[in-house]
């Protein structure tokens, strides 16, 4: 008996999963930060500020492994580590998203935020297409990842949109960020 699946066919209705998937992580993630903050107690010390911000990241990180698990034929053990990566990655996001806000100074605060975000989805949307690419059965084709690539960096201006609106405490358009680039995973991973 082998240790892999079949992949599905993506179908619209597939699609639509995918998406209410990412709609429901996303909404889960924008809860996180306060029950995480009561649990691990930060104090602002870095590893746990790194932790803190993994634990976050882990609603869309089991959505990540639900997508490689059903949509290639990986193992359960690479959609494990896709599910990591995608932790990782959800750090990386937010480290670059913060420092690019901090370091462009004079900037009017909607174009720090659209930096912000634009550089925080593309380095996120980055570091997981690297990281499932090198899977044993990642796409290993460059172009095959553009799409989820260009979603995640156009989508991550949301968080300008976020702040233009009064909601980046609660991220309220962070959702459609996780379901977009959730669609094109799914699309990735089936080419």
């Amino acid at each position: 008996m082998t240790d892999t699946i079949a992949p599905a066919d993506i179908s619209r209705n597939n699609l639509l999963m995918v998406a209410a998937g990412g709609l429901v992580s996303g909404i889960v993630t924008t809860w996180l930060p306060e029950l995480v903050d009561n649990l691990v107690g930060t104090n602002g010390r870095f590893p746990l500020v790194q932790f803190r911000l993994a634990l976050i990241a882990l609603p869309f990180a089991v959505l990540v492994f639900v997508l490689v698990r059903r949509f290639s034929r990986n193992a359960s053990w690479a959609a494990l580590i896709a599910a990591i990566v995608t932790m990782i990655a959800f750090v990386c996001a937010v480290d670059a998203a913060i420092l690019v806000k901090g370091n462009t100074g004079d900037a009017p605060r909607a174009m720090r935020y659209l930096l912000a975000g634009l550089t925080g989805g593309l380095v996120g949307t980055a570091v997981m297409a690297f990281g499932i690419a090198l899977l044993p059965a990642g796409p290993r084709q460059p172009a095959a990842w553009w799409p989820m690539l260009i979603t995640g960096a156009l989508l991550g201006t949301l968080l300008a949109l976020d702040d233009a609106l009064g909601l980046d405490r609660i991220a309220l358009l962070y959702p459609l960020w996780q379901a977009a680039v959730a669609v094109r995973l799914a699309t990735v991973l089936r080419s």
